[in-house]
């Protein structure tokens, strides 16, 4: 656990240093975004979709992060507005609010708190969940929300023709087969730069003066990722028959994660408040050190 949150402060750190020193120029974070987009997180998705093992008992499970983002999109459209949020702040907290971070923080924090059992719901929730919903749903709403041309063709092409999406394609139609080893290697060093150089890009966007003003914004974003979506998660699985006491847990658990990184990335390359985007995940992943163990507490 001290290994997880070292890394990510570390890269954070890292991050906001580098746009101090003067030493970067200010395209860096688009040009690592661009990276992230296009190679790491294609080889991350193509890699861990084909080893996938499919489990029908846990289609369930992994349909929730589906949900946390349709609940996303209807909670902040309605109260975004209301508040006098600007379209592209809106979009920024659907993204960062709708999607978790279920694998580089999940993973080893469900891990930490509920032992290796857990690990097997909680991967097949980060991807036929997490994966497929980036892909695919948040896409084509980042394309929407920032797109002149809002015709649902152009729209479609840019999501068929987004890295990440061709990636899960070609994972689902090769799953049936075997590829070398040293494809898999590739593959998860590709992947592995995924999280150093998103959090490093993050921390590079990351200004604290832009707290000014956004507090509210921040309040009403991390409050429902942290905290409204997991208890709605909950209460939607109790009303579900058969679930085991252990996937329950994961489940909700999984749903009360941080913000996505990559979400903050997608967000961020589409001009949708950069700012806000980064500060959600720059603050979010620090809280969800307490607020997930506070999580599993109170189902306790």
């Amino acid at each position: 656990m001290s290994q997880l949150f070292g890394l990510l402060a570390t890269c954070l750190f890292l991050g906001a240093m580098a746009r101090r020193s003067g030493r970067f120029p200010e395209q860096t974070a688009l040009a690592i975004n661009a990276f992230v987009l296009n190679v790491a997180l294609p080889a991350l998705v193509l890699r861990a979709v084909h080893r996938l093992t499919l489990a029908p008992e846990l289609f369930a499970a992994a349909a929730t992060p589906w949900l946390v983002f349709g609940g996303a999109w209807l909670f902040f459209r309605v109260l975004g507005p209301r508040l006098g949020f600007q379209p592209g702040t809106v979009a920024a907290l659907v993204l960062t609010g709708g999607l978790s971070n279920t694998s580089f923080v999940g993973l080893p924090l469900i891990e930490g708190l509920m032992g290796r059992d857990g690990l097997q719901v909680a991967v097949v929730i980060d991807q036929l969940g997490s994966f497929l919903a980036l892909a695919t749903v948040a896409t084509l709403f980042a394309a929407r929300a920032a797109a002149k041309d809002t015709r649902l063709w152009p729209l479609l092409r840019r999501v068929l023709g987004f890295p990440p999406f061709i990636a899960l394609v070609a994972a689902f139609l090769l799953h049936p087969w075997d590829w070398p080893a040293w494809v898999d290697a590739v593959l998860g060093r590709l992947g592995d730069m995924l999280t150093p150089l998103a959090l490093f890009s993050v921390g590079f966007q990351l200004r604290l003066s832009g707290l000014k003003g956004r507090v509210g914004a921040l309040v009403l974003g991390l409050g429902y990722k942290l905290a409204l979506a997991p208890l709605g998660i909950a209460l939607l699985l109790l009303a579900l028959p058969g679930m085991s006491r252990l996937t329950f847990e994961v489940t909700v658990l999984q749903a009360a994660m941080a913000p996505m990184v990559t979400a903050a990335i997608l967000a961020a390359d589409h001009g949708l408040d950069p700012d806000l985007s980064a500060l959600m995940v720059g603050l979010g992943i620090p809280l969800s050190f307490a607020t997930v163990p506070c999580a599993l507490w109170l189902m306790h």
